[in-house]
């Protein structure tokens, strides 16, 4: 019988553990939990007397075996069961990486998510693989005719530099989407373009005919530094919260222009917010580690004593 510390120094532990880890990050973690990440708080300029609730879908990344049509819908029956307000997703809803059996059309996306129920509704920007690629990375893109078209069919409103205006309880609040800032990455990245996306911030806020607050969705968090302070939150995805993170080091994946700040979670600078979704399924390949798929929940107008329970003070 072998003891831990003659375990540990016979040179087995390392490649052990690796195997173990690389076990749980492909076949675990991104395949068999769901959590709900809560946030709690009240932007500068929102009423405290506005109670609201959001369930965040974000980067669902669809395709067999991984992101079934069955998965998809009990994510959204997870995300019903939250009792939200109104129910916002956040783009990329086709595959994400070439490690796909079989697609998952836009329409079995459209009929698992036709079972979202909100009373104030549910709105969507789409993401940048909708726009490179159809179901497969292998697919020619239609333009997003097909996911467009599946959204709008499961009640889906999608806002593209657009806004709706809302309300609860007599009180008004806007929704924005921006369109996605990636649309021309892929054909335009060798010509150093300066615009890669078809987002219009300025836009998309014009449309605003009152000072009611307005939550902002945009796939990319790129535009977290010009939004204005008009704006009481911004929600994003996109970087999959890093989607494989390292113990000590942080997450793997980040943008370079902005650093690790602008991967994952609750960011304040300025007296701005955003909040970064870990998203629920995977790009470059079906791997998760220590950022487990998530559904977010978002709490506005919540008191101070919420916001503290909520963040473990």
């Amino acid at each position: 019988m072998i003891d831990r510390r003659r375990f540990l120094s016979s040179g087995l532990a390392l490649p052990l553990i690796g195997a173990a880890t690389g076990v749980y990050a492909i076949g675990v973690e991104p395949n068999f939990i769901l959590q709900v990440k809560r946030y709690s708080l009240t932007p500068p300029g929102w009423p405290a007397s506005l109670r609201l609730r959001f369930a965040v879908i974000s980067d669902i990344h669809a395709g067999e075996p991984f992101m079934s049509a069955t998965r998809i819908r009990r994510i959204a029956e997870a995300a019903n069961a939250l009792n939200p307000d109104a129910v916002l997703l956040l783009g990329d809803y086709n595959a994400g990486h070439f490690f796909v059996t079989k697609a998952v059309e836009p329409q079995q996306i459209g009929e698992a998510f036709s079972v979202l129920r909100a009373p104030l509704g549910c709105y969507a920007v789409l993401g940048n693989h909708d726009w490179w690629h159809g179901p497969l990375l292998t697919s020619p893109s239609d333009g997003t005719v097909a996911i467009r078209r599946a959204l709008r069919q499961a009640g889906i409103q999608v806002l593209e530099n657009d806004a709706v205006a809302l309300a609860k309880d007599g009180q008004r609040f806007w929704i924005v989407g921006l369109a996605d800032q990636l649309i021309d990455a892929m054909a335009q990245i060798d010509n150093n373009a300066q615009k890669l996306g078809g987002d219009d911030l300025d836009g998309a806020l014009a449309k605003l005919s009152d000072d009611a607050p307005a939550i902002l969705l945009a796939h990319e968090p790129f535009i977290f530094p010009a939004a204005p302070d008009r704006v009481a939150l911004t929600l994003c995805g996109h970087t999959h919260g890093g989607q494989v993170n390292l113990p000590l080091l942080g997450p793997v994946v980040g943008d370079l222009r902005f650093g690790p700040g602008h991967v994952y979670g609750h960011v304040v600078e300025g007296g701005r917010h955003m909040i970064i979704s870990g998203g629920l399924g995977e790009s470059v390949a079906p791997v998760r580690l220590l950022r487990p798929p998530e559904i977010v929940e978002v709490e506005l107008g919540a008191t101070a004593e919420e916001t503290a329970r909520l963040s473990g003070l």
